[in-house]
């Protein structure tokens, strides 16, 4: 079997049933202290690489889409979240210009190529509404040149800069870049409790201290 068929097993031997919870606890606070600011009232957000659909399910907005090559992932997806098994590289069941937010989490470096990094970018950039933005949350390996590498099914290295350089390439407006935002990983030692996460993101400072993720915010022209 190949590795896209065996994702599933990978994910469930890294993310143990246990620790999902304390896992969703944190993108619950994620999304109500940091990401909602950027969604309007009434938009329509697409999860690109949605997971365990931690940020779809929490983040507040009119209509809800999740993308994942996973046919499991309805198992998580919360009944307002219409779920769509597609390539990220063809998002054919979604119209030009019919999306006002588009979020990537710790999904671009899973990709086989930049190739497809650049594609799944250019499938975003289609669907997006004029003035429509994209978010994306990013391991930057320029701060974790040897523990990028710990995950077996990473394959494209990407920093702040070149996300930068891609966006533009594909015809994205910068809006903010935040070089070190969040800790690598959901099992780094950040503080679990929801009340702690939300002082987190409330001081910079500690983002340059402990932040190896990258945060890149756009918009379509």
């Amino acid at each position: 079997m190949t590795l896209e068929g065996n994702l599933d097993k990978l994910y469930e031997e890294r993310f143990r049933e246990e620790q999902l919870g304390s896992k969703i606890s944190i993108w619950q606070a994620l999304c109500e202290g940091f990401f909602q600011q950027f969604i309007p009232d009434g938009a329509t957000v697409l999860d690109i690489g949605a997971g365990y659909c931690e940020f779809i399910n929490h983040i507040k907005c009119q209509k809800k889409f999740a993308v994942d090559l996973n046919a499991k992932i309805s198992r998580f997806s919360n009944p307002d979240v219409s779920v769509v098994n597609c390539p990220s590289t063809r998002l054919e069941t979604f119209q030009d210009q019919s999306i006002d937010v588009v979020f990537i989490s710790n999904f671009l470096e899973h990709l086989k190529s930049k190739e497809e990094v650049h594609l799944t970018l250019s499938e975003a950039y289609r669907v997006l509404r004029s003035s429509g933005r994209i978010m994306i949350l990013q391991p930057n390996i320029r701060f974790l040149s040897r523990e990028y590498w710990d995950f077996f099914d990473h394959v494209v290295p990407l920093s702040d800069r070149s996300l930068a350089e891609v966006l533009h390439l594909v015809g994205f407006e910068i809006e903010k870049i935040i070089p070190k935002f969040l800790p690598y990983t959901t099992k780094s030692k950040i503080p679990k409790n929801i009340s702690l996460v939300k002082l987190y993101l409330k001081i910079p400072f500690a983002w340059r201290l402990f932040g190896k993720q990258a945060f890149a915010l756009a918009r379509k022209p």
